[in-house]
């Protein structure tokens, strides 16, 4: 099986965890701990946790850039987004933008972050995606969505934005420069959820609430594949390097990792209830998936077997 566990870390009390990425220069994974207001950061080589890093409010999202040494945060409860460049992580930025944002993406070349804000129900065209200057350290455009957002990606080939939209069902298309939606793609299954992205390929990746992993074609929307999932999806990575797709599914708490090139299940691994989130380390072929009963994070080895 490709997933084997090769450890267990222990994470502060209580769970609640979300989004996480890994800054490879360091070597360090960041992950959202929401319950918290921080972010958790582990060694990946070491296989052990060093220190939060506070003050993060409702802290949802965690996206790094290699190419500009940033790491970002999306703080739901403060409506901003941070940044810091490691290893200066006490020099952290806010910015503010719109309401309660979630999913982050990051245009290289423009230095422009995209956040997806989930928004508020009872504020009518709260729904909105935030485009923030980053070396200016200000939010230049919070465009109208056309419903609440989710995950998003950047393609830079293509130089545009990818955000789901849960209800009507669709992935909208914003261009960075000037910014703007574009087009949207609709999604034939309920509520787009997690989103990643095959480069090589032109490929997107979006696994749906309705428990449906569909494969578009990232220049036309064409759906060019789907299957079923085993319950309803949250975070997705796509490992490039090993054609694998990882899947966290909170309820009843598995993991799915999938042949991208096949769309065949490989593999289905028990984690824990609520485990929805994952973290994932291309350079070592390492799945982390953040446990909130235990508050532990799960170390899989991707064998490719």
């Amino acid at each position: 099986m490709p997933l084997a566990l090769r450890s267990h870390i222990e994470l502060p009390e209580p769970g609640g965890f979300d989004h996480a990425a890994v800054h490879r220069a360091s070597g360090r994974l960041y992950v959202a701990h929401t319950s918290h207001g921080a972010l958790d950061v582990i060694d990946c080589a070491a296989g052990r946790f060093l220190h939060p890093i506070p003050n993060l409010a409702g802290v949802a999202g965690a996206l790094v850039s290699d190419e500009h040494n940033l790491v970002f945060t999306s703080n739901r409860g403060e409506n901003a987004v941070g940044l810091f460049s490691p290893p200066d992580e006490g020099r952290l930025v806010k910015v503010p933008v719109g309401i309660r944002p979630n999913g982050l993406a990051y245009a290289p070349l423009h230095r422009l972050l995209l956040a997806a804000n989930v928004g508020d129900p009872s504020r009518p065209g709260s729904y909105t995606v935030s485009l923030v200057d980053v070396p200016g350290r200000a939010m230049i455009a919070d465009l109208p969505a056309p419903g609440r957002t989710r995950w998003t990606t950047y393609h830079p080939k293509l130089d545009v934005f990818f955000v789901n939209i849960a209800d009507p069902p669709q992935i909208i298309v914003v261009e960075p420069s000037p910014p703007r939606i574009a087009r949207a793609f609709p999604v034939p299954a309920a509520g787009p959820h997690g989103l990643d992205l095959d480069l090589e390929a032109d490929r997107l990746f979006c696994a749906c609430d309705a428990g449906r992993l569909i494969v578009l074609d990232a220049r036309t929307g064409q759906i060019k594949a789907e299957c079923d999932l085993a319950g309803a999806p949250d975070v997705i990575f796509f490992n490039p390097a090993l054609h694998h797709l990882y899947v966290a599914i909170g309820d009843p708490g598995l993991v799915e990792v999938y042949d991208t090139d096949s769309l065949d299940r490989l593999q289905t691994v028990t984690t824990e209830p609520g485990a929805h989130n994952l973290g994932f380390d291309l350079d070592r072929n390492q799945v982390y998936v953040f446990l909130p009963r235990s508050h532990r994070a799960a170390v899989y080895q991707d064998n490719a077997d």
